[in-house]
């Protein structure tokens, strides 16, 4: 008697133990899908550059990225760059470069805000007449990563839509990118369903103080090693230093083989 109530325990024993095992087992999943969904929805876009002219690893996948419309990357079998400027306010530099672009035959995107159009119109319809894209980078320059409103991210964009419209009579292409690369799941999601392309970036350096310009060669540091096949490029258009270097940027990267195309034909 003695042993076969021993034997109920033992089986007991095991079957609580095989509970608690399966529970820990489906918590520790629902944790790891947590953390997976956290890293790609990560509020602050960064990148990991591990070999020198090999694409970087984004904190989002493109897999993930895609299904919103949204890429960080171009097709990395091709040696074609993707030139892109980010545009707050005009600091004096943009000629200069729009020189250097059309003397190269590149033609790049140009993500302009709410102030650049009201106190630049005449080089927002220079980049139009030249052939460059002009894309969306919202009114105010909000971190979207802290707005869920979608009333709010539809104004902030459309705003944009309608001053670009008056300015140059045309509509605007639907191209936009988050201030600094911030933004939440929902964003995506909303830019998506009114009809946008998002675009991150592969390539970018610390060109955006405008008291604290890097050298040429540390731009040239900083971008050359880094340069791979299908870069999106992030520069801008407040930096001296890249009105003094793009000449001679653009000149390396011929040399290196690249070619240039617009994110909008990313698909």
């Amino acid at each position: 008697m003695y042993f076969i109530l021993r034997k109920k325990h033992i089986v007991t024993f095991v079957a609580v133990i095989a509970a608690i095992a399966a529970v820990l087992l489906v918590g520790n999943g629902y944790r790891a899908s947590v953390q997976t969904t956290a890293k790609a929805a990560n509020p602050n876009w960064g990148l990991g550059f591990q070999e020198p002219g090999k694409p970087p690893v984004g904190n989002a996948t493109p897999a993930y990225l895609k299904q919103f419309n949204a890429f960080y990357l171009g097709n990395t079998s091709e040696k074609k760059l993707y030139l892109t400027f980010d545009a707050g306010y005009e600091a004096g530099y943009t000629p200069k470069i729009l020189d250097t672009l059309k003397k190269h035959k590149v033609k790049a995107t140009f993500f302009v805000v709410g102030n650049y159009l009201n106190t630049s119109p005449d080089l927002v319809k220079r980049m139009v007449a030249d052939g460059h894209t002009v894309g969306n980078h919202t009114w105010h320059h909000y971190d979207m990563s802290k707005i869920s409103d979608k009333a709010v991210l539809e104004k902030e964009l459309r705003s944009v839509e309608t001053k670009f419209k008056e300015i140059t009579g045309k509509d605007m292409t639907r191209v936009y990118r988050p201030p600094q690369g911030k933004y939440r799941e929902s964003n995506l999601k909303q830019a998506q369903a009114l009809g946008y392309k998002t675009f991150f970036w592969s390539l970018a350096y610390v060109d955006w103080y405008k008291d604290k310009q890097p050298s040429k060669e540390e731009a040239f540091q900083k971008l050359i090693p880094r340069t791979h096949p299908g870069a999106i490029v992030l520069l801008h258009l407040t930096s001296k230093t890249n009105s003094e270097i793009l000449d001679e940027l653009l000149t390396k990267w011929k040399q290196m083989g690249y070619t240039f195309g617009l994110v909008s034909d990313l698909k």
